[in-house]
């Protein structure tokens, strides 16, 4: 399977966990102010977790699949908003050909706001740029819904996989 193929599978399936705990917050009556939770004081409140999550989707699609779709940069101000804008980054993946995508040893040239900078191939900046940020962002929603009081568990973060699964009697 290509890098292209593999990264879009696995941004849908955890884009569909984001949606997932979004959802489940929602149905447990999770006020909008829950956006502002956070771990400790030095750490992005949950609505910014989300908003880097998607931004990491949209880098990854602007930066190999030759798109220039803009980054998330309002605050969302609601979880219905959340919703919306999960919808948003997941329809632009469905439309995304992985076979338009760069060839996976096409160069990357990324400097981030800070100034510091990376050069690497395709595949290396969604293996090991792209996806650690975008698994970090999605890990650290799950545990500030979790910390706010969500009960959710590990199958919350796995959806997906509900799939695979088989009945004992198989």
């Amino acid at each position: 399977m290509s890098y292209a193929r593999s990264a879009r599978a696995t941004f849908t399936n955890m884009l569909g966990t984001l949606d997932h705990l979004v959802g489940e917050a929602q149905d447990a009556g999770m006020a909008d102010d829950v956006l502002g939770e956070r771990l400790t004081e030095d750490m992005f409140p949950l609505e910014l977790q989300f908003r880097v999550a998607l931004n990491q989707v949209l880098l990854a699609l602007n930066q190999v699949a030759r798109k220039t779709l803009p980054l998330e940069e309002a605050t969302y101000r609601s979880l219905v908003e959340v919703r919306d804008r999960i919808a948003a980054v997941r329809s632009h993946i469905d439309q995304s050909d992985p076979t338009e995508w760069a060839r996976a040893n096409d160069p990357i040239d990324l400097t981030l706001p800070n100034g510091v900078r990376f050069v690497m191939s395709s595949e290396e900046d969604i293996r090991d740029w792209i996806m650690p940020n975008f698994y970090f962002h999605v890990t650290m929603a799950y545990a500030l819904l979790r910390n706010a009081g969500l009960s959710v568990g590990k199958m919350d973060f796995l959806p997906h996989m509900a799939r695979y699964r088989v009945s004992a009697e198989q």
